[in-house]
């Protein structure tokens, strides 16, 4: 399949990536962040568009400026899921930061969000907007109904819409450049919102989107799949959910950063049968603790990945940097998208790829073991 580009620039990114990611210790500058105040949304009540708790929705906007003052970068955050109702009253009661903008005022813009030329050079001075994930459902959800005895708003998709809306009258409408990128449950949204995004933009010259470990598979051959038919079908209510059934239908140029060894897949949705598999939580927190039966149900989520990708086919305006690191997300915390000590590999992936200086296609199809991939000051694993 064309995904797959044995070339010799291809491995010498690859193994580059896996040494870098190995072997670097990240100091990170607080210059290369900023905090940015939070807008409520207007007339966000009056347009439906609201959290889980019926607060306003809320996006914290760094304006950009010289080259980037035409170019936009919207960033749909990650934060899980809640399909069940008490699941999302425990995500109202303990998580607030993912169901409410209640007492919420700012949020630091780091990694590809930094305003710091060195780190991150090709998106540094653009419109940099942070939507606050706070639907529990993928920016998807648009039930008008509110449950009187909960108090229960799912309205994503109206967040979503609403904010771009707003945007639009703030410049938006003009930009030259748009980019749509979010991590875990954001980069499941903007694969889901991709081409809404493009065409609510259709005067942009360009529009992307870069999914980050936004990729959950159905894996329907492996563990548990009738749990994450079950999980993923309460968020959206229909089972081509999945973003294998998507992707190739998908008009606007996709990129997908990811791991073949998703941390995150791995250790909530793939569960043995029974899922009290002695041992298996250790083994998912430790790869070092696993038994030989453990690492070969990991080892076939990891196969598993690599074909789904593979079946996507082969769409020349696609994006693709595929690694071996037991991780779940890359894009937010600049130990994962940058270094001071190490080369640019995701952002100049991401702005080769964005501005067509040349293809990405890099997928690790050698690594078959996950790798313990410590950069972040330890906050990589």
């Amino acid at each position: 399949m064309g995904i797959y580009i044995p070339t010799t620039m291809a491995d010498h990114w690859l193994k580059l990536l896996i040494c870098v990611i190995a072997l670097s210790n990240t100091k990170v500058n607080v210059r290369a962040s900023e905090m940015v105040n939070i807008t409520l949304l207007s007339n966000a009540v009056e347009k439906g568009a609201v959290c889980l708790d019926g607060s306003p929705a809320g996006y914290h906007y760094a304006k950009g400026y010289g080259d980037g003052a035409n170019s936009w970068m919207i960033y749909l955050p990650g934060g899980g899921w809640c399909g069940r109702k008490q699941s999302c009253i425990d995500r109202v009661k303990y998580s607030p930061m993912l169901s409410s903008t209640k007492n919420i005022t700012q949020e630091t813009f780091g990694a590809i969000l930094s305003p710091n030329k060195t780190s991150n050079p090709d998106f540094y001075n653009w419109n940099r907007v942070f939507i606050r994930y706070c639907d529990g459902s993928s920016f998807m959800g648009d039930v008008k109904k509110v449950d009187p005895e909960t108090n229960l708003h799912k309205r994503g998709s109206r967040i979503f819409t609403a904010v771009i809306d707003e945007l639009l009258s703030k410049g938006l409408k003009n930009a030259k450049n748009a980019m749509l990128t979010g991590n875990s449950a954001g980069g499941l949204a903007t694969i889901l919102n991709c081409d809404r995004f493009r065409a609510l933009v259709p005067n942009a010259n360009t529009v992307k989107c870069v999914s980050d470990s936004g990729f959950f598979i159905h894996a329907k051959n492996l563990p548990n799949a009738a749990g994450r038919e079950r999980t993923f079908a309460r968020v959206v209510h229909f089972h081509c959910f999945f973003p294998e059934n998507l992707v190739a239908d998908i008009k606007t140029p996709l990129f997908l950063l990811n791991s073949d060894f998703d941390k995150f897949q791995i250790q909530v949705n793939l569960k043995p049968h029974p899922v009290d598999n002695p041992g298996w939580v250790n083994c998912t927190r430790n790869i070092t603790t696993c038994t030989p039966p453990q690492l070969q149900i990991i080892k076939d989520f990891r196969n598993t990945f690599l074909e789904t990708v593979k079946g996507l086919g082969n769409n020349p305006s696609r994006g693709l940097f595929i690694n071996s690191c037991y991780i779940h997300d890359f894009l937010y915390l600049m130990g994962r998208y940058n270094s001071q000590d190490s080369p640019k590999l995701h952002n100049k992936a991401i702005g080769d790829w964005y501005f067509n200086r040349s293809s990405v296609r890099l997928i690790d199809t050698k690594i078959d073991y996950p790798l313990d991939c410590k950069i972040g000051s330890g906050n990589f694993v």
